[in-house]
């Protein structure tokens, strides 16, 4: 295995680096690594194809803003997005990235006032990042000037080509001058992608990055089979079980995501929503609140969260089955993403099973069915949760005011009664077991790959070990390819992956010699007990 290059061996500049350093960037991901060097190398165009979240805006952003002059007071460079969400974020990322040069960025999208835009793009800007449509009225009016650009980049251009922008996007390639580098940046890679390429840039190399990552190494997928009406309730159970919770939901309608909203604001959950029907403005308003954790909980449709880019998200719920194995993939690439570990979870009713079951072999990925906490279960959690913050605090320093209040209690009240008042006082809701309502949850009817076996290995957190270590660890001793390794959980004493029936038997008989106390480091999960 070829060890990374570093950001400095990319040939990136000091001021880059220094940004770069200031974010907590320490190496680059595999598309950065591969098209940064094409990009200042400056001899090529470029098609780069990597699934949503593995650093494609810092792949071309970091060289954009190493190459381009400062203080030049025209557009140099224009980055083309599918979405006004998505060309914010791409905005705020190169302002992020660009350090102490001094460039201007400028975010240009429909539903933002025209004029202002007018009067941002007269005052001079270096990189715009715009729509389509708001770049090619500006376009009309001639306050967008193209005839001098360096770099044109289109990110999500396969987006773009769904979203019917092509024709757009085919007009403002023929305004700009045939001297300036292009680059592509798309998810998948349709014969219409190539033929954008061959027939608008110049001579370019492809990139592509494989996903598997993605969606099976570092995304735990479960499924859980319950009754329609029973969704809501699996669905808070989740959320009380994960301490830190932070998640996007899918529904397959408005009217679903408003249900779904309404109901968990109801509950006392911080949830929020965005579909079609809703502005621009609420839109912007909602993801600040997503991205800032005032609320923790976004309900959305498919369209609705098209070029939403919201980082170390633990959980997307498929509350609602996808339609197919395309959207299931794109909602699930949507946590696990740049080295952290995300969880994928759908629910499925009875008459659903076997859709998720084509889900499942068209996306080649393996979704294991689980078991939804019970009551018992995720009141312990909470226990846990209570005891844990208790001891944070407890750390902490203590005003007088509250140490003073405590001896007067304790003086008067014996110490646990008195606690325990000032617990059932502050957690009472939280420990309330009538909250919950019995879920009615059916065995049957499991959509699994036969040839796919779960391992129970007997390392976990406490021997320092996580998912990517787990994964390395297998790959080292068996020789395994970490491709046929999914589903990877790691708990306190051991932990758990799937893998492809063949490669289970040999690893299996590769672990049979290295024994864990009197068992093998490595059983089928199902013989751990035995």
């Amino acid at each position: 295995m070829n060890t990374p290059l570093t950001f400095e061996e990319l040939g990136l500049s000091d001021n880059i680096l220094q940004s770069l350093h200031t974010k907590g960037f320490e190496t680059p991901s595999p598309i950065q690594e591969q098209c940064i060097p094409i990009i200042m190398g400056g001899d090529y165009d470029l098609v780069g194809q990597a699934q949503t979240g593995t650093g494609k805006t810092a792949a071309f952003g970091l060289p954009i803003l190493d190459l381009i002059e400062e203080n030049a007071r025209r557009v140099q460079a224009i980055v083309l997005a599918p979405t006004r969400e998505l060309a914010m974020q791409i905005s705020e990322e190169l302002n992020s990235l660009k350090g102490s040069k001094r460039v201007v960025i400028a975010p240009i999208y429909g539903g933002q006032s025209i004029d202002r835009q007018i009067a941002k793009l007269t005052s001079g800007v270096d990189i715009i990042v715009g729509t389509p449509g708001r770049v090619i009225d500006l376009l009309n009016r001639k306050v967008i000037k193209l005839q001098q650009i360096s770099y044109l980049v289109l990110d999500e251009a396969d987006e773009m080509l769904n979203m019917g922008f092509v024709d757009d996007v085919e007009l403002i390639m023929k305004t700009t001058n045939s001297e300036k580098r292009t680059f592509m940046f798309c998810a998948t890679m349709p014969k219409e992608i190539l033929g954008l390429a061959k027939k608008y840039m110049n001579e370019f190399k492809t990139i592509k990055i494989e996903s598997n990552q993605l969606t099976t190494i570092l995304t735990d997928q479960i499924y859980f089979e319950v009754e329609e009406s029973d969704k809501l309730e699996a669905l808070c159970r989740i959320i009380d079980f994960e301490m830190d919770f932070y998640g996007l939901i899918f529904c397959r309608t408005k009217l679903d995501v408003d249900r779904v909203s309404t109901r968990l604001n109801d509950r006392g959950y911080q949830a929020e929503a965005i579909h079609g029907d809703i502005s621009q403005s609420q839109r912007e308003k909602v993801l600040a609140q997503l991205k800032s954790k005032r609320v923790n909980i976004l309900v959305a449709t498919d369209v609705a969260a098209r070029g939403i880019d919201i980082q170390n998200l633990t959980h997307v719920i498929n509350y609602s089955l996808p339609q197919d194995p395309e959207s299931y993939v794109h909602r699930v690439g949507r946590t696990g993403r740049a080295g952290n570990e995300g969880t994928a979870i759908t629910f499925v009713t009875r008459r659903e099973v076997r859709n998720l079951s084509f889900i499942q072999k068209h996306s080649k990925t393996d979704i294991r069915k689980g078991k939804l906490p019970g009551i018992a279960e995720i009141i312990e959690a909470k226990k846990d949760w209570i005891m844990t913050e208790i001891e944070t605090k407890s750390a902490e320093k203590l005003e007088k005011i509250y140490k003073a209040l405590a001896n007067k209690i304790i003086s008067s009240i014996d110490p646990e009664v008195a606690l325990a008042a000032l617990l059932k006082y502050t957690f009472a809701d939280d420990l309330d077991v009538t909250s919950y309502k019995e879920i009615r949850e059916r065995e049957s009817s499991k959509p699994s790959i036969k040839e796919q076996t779960r391992l129970f290995i007997a390392k976990g957190k406490k021997d320092g070990m996580s998912k990517r270590s787990i994964v390395n660890f297998i790959v080292e001793k068996a020789k395994t390819r970490e491709t046929k390794i999914s589903n990877v959980e790691v708990f306190d004493s051991y932990s758990f992956i799937t893998v492809p029936f063949q490669e289970a038997e040999f690893i299996l008989r590769t672990f049979k010699r290295e024994k864990f106390g009197k068992k093998p480091m490595v059983v089928k999960a199902e013989d751990r007990d035995n």
